[in-house]
């Protein structure tokens, strides 16, 4: 079965050639031309995409921000930026918001090809580990779907956000304020009793579970199975 590869650009021309390229390599290629329509497609779509090869400059929605939302929603797509961004600044900022790789334009189809055979064939090396057992807690990365004891529970997107940034990092203290920048919109402005709120609604939520889920003054929040 063929890799599906999604192509992000505002510039149609753009998308077509990639697309035109890719496929004739032997690839599925989906593209859209904003980033409000990629994550319109991937929260759409069945089954999963290998890869994304994401513009940074769009209007609206930039590439930074597509990846920073899916980072923050637990989706690891690999992810490729192509930009005419070439500063090391924004590199830096690419990697940091999720990027696995960055390429500057004007850039030639053999360099794109290689790179994105590279990150897949990485990706497709590694176990992929499509859920996560905590002793009575269960949860389902591929259709994010959790249950305790064999017994469903039903999160919001936004506690879901927040249940996996705990337990994806075992062990690790978040502050709220760190749950806050992780969990919600940068243009959200909301309380650290925000925060409490909706730990409280997973706690209750999780039944026996909940109590994986622990303060520490002065620390944070913190999941230990």
């Amino acid at each position: 079965m063929a890799q599906k590869i999604l192509v992000v650009d505002d510039e149609q021309d753009l998308c077509e050639i990639l697309q035109f390229n890719l496929e004739s390599e032997g690839f599925e290629v989906c593209t859209a031309c904003s980033g409000e329509e990629a994550l319109e497609i991937l929260s759409a779509t069945g089954e999963p995409f290998s890869l994304m090869i994401l513009d940074v400059m769009m209007e609206r929605m930039s590439g930074f921000d597509v990846a920073e939302r899916l980072r923050e929603e637990g989706n690891n797509i690999p992810i490729i930026f192509v930009t005419a961004l070439t500063q090391e600044a924004d590199q830096l900022r690419g990697f940091q918001k999720g990027g696995d790789d960055y390429i500057c334009k004007p850039y030639s189809f053999p360099n794109v090809l290689a790179r994105v055979k590279a990150i897949l064939k990485r990706t497709s090396d590694l176990p992929e580990k499509r859920t996560l057992d905590e002793g009575i807690l269960h949860i389902d990365l591929s259709n994010n779907t959790i249950s305790v004891n064999g017994n469903p529970v039903v999160l919001t997107k936004k506690e879901l956000t927040i249940l996996l940034l705990l337990v994806q990092n075992k062990g690790k203290y978040f502050s709220r304020e760190e749950i806050l920048q992780q969990a919600w919109n940068k243009d959200t402005f909301v309380g650290d009793r925000s925060v409490d709120v909706h730990i409280a609604r997973i706690r209750k939520k999780l039944g026996e579970a909940g109590t994986m889920i622990n303060n520490k003054t002065g620390f944070g929040y913190h999941f230990e199975a």
